[in-house]
């Protein structure tokens, strides 16, 4: 099958998108209204960029209705502070929850039983049930079109749920880190079910067999 990009609706980009690039990792971001009121909405269009700087991006969409951004974007824009959240299985539920409509005034971490925690060096609060979190600051925000913008988040800081890094290796305990990844439309999954992979050296067997060249 052959999809031309350029003939297809958004809505059906997006239906194959996020169906084929899985699993996704989920950043449930927390971010500071003028307000005061804290917000957190999770988001799978994201990943880490760079380490030198240690960026992170994430995709914010605007509301489809009215065009009018959403309150992350408006927070990070105004505050230029942001909290990305991870999500392990125990918290998922509540990482869901943080996805409902709510209006400015009302605080999702409230409405999903979570609980907020101090941060060291922004002013937004993290999540206190996630096993990592990152403090950050906007390092840039970039509107692609009028619906669409892209952050790009500078990392300051990580905390981890203790027993999850080594202090001295900086290694990080996968059996007890559980995140959870986005699929698409309600699925999600765990990972909890690895292998590993070494790069073969030059001259090596061809890993799917055949001879060698």
């Amino acid at each position: 099958m052959f999809l031309d990009f350029t003939a297809l609706l958004p809505q059906q980009r997006y239906k194959l998108l996020t169906a084929t690039v899985v699993p996704r990792p989920i950043a449930l971001v927390t971010t500071v209204s003028p307000a005061g009121i804290v917000n957190a909405a999770p988001f799978s269009f994201f990943n880490v960029f760079s380490e030198d700087p240690a960026l992170a991006i994430l995709g914010l969409e605007s509301r489809r209705d009215t065009g009018t951004i959403k309150d992350t974007t408006r927070n990070i824009i105004e505050g230029g502070e942001l909290v990305i959240n991870l999500a392990d299985r125990h918290m998922a539920t509540a990482m869901a929850a943080c996805a409902a409509d709510l209006g400015p005034e009302r605080s999702e971490l409230e409405f999903a039983g979570l609980t907020s925690t101090p941060s060291h060096m922004v002013a937004p609060p993290g999540i206190a049930e996630a096993p990592i979190r990152f403090e950050c600051r906007l390092f840039e925000m970039r509107r692609i079109t009028p619906l669409r913008h892209l952050c790009i988040a500078e990392i300051l800081a990580l905390h981890a749920r203790p027993g999850l890094v080594d202090a001295a290796t900086l290694r990080v305990d996968t059996s007890a880190y559980m995140p959870v990844g986005r699929l698409h439309g309600t699925e999600y999954c765990e990972t909890q079910d690895r292998f590993n992979l070494t790069v073969p050296q030059p001259g090596a067997q061809k890993p799917f067999g055949g001879e060698q060249t």
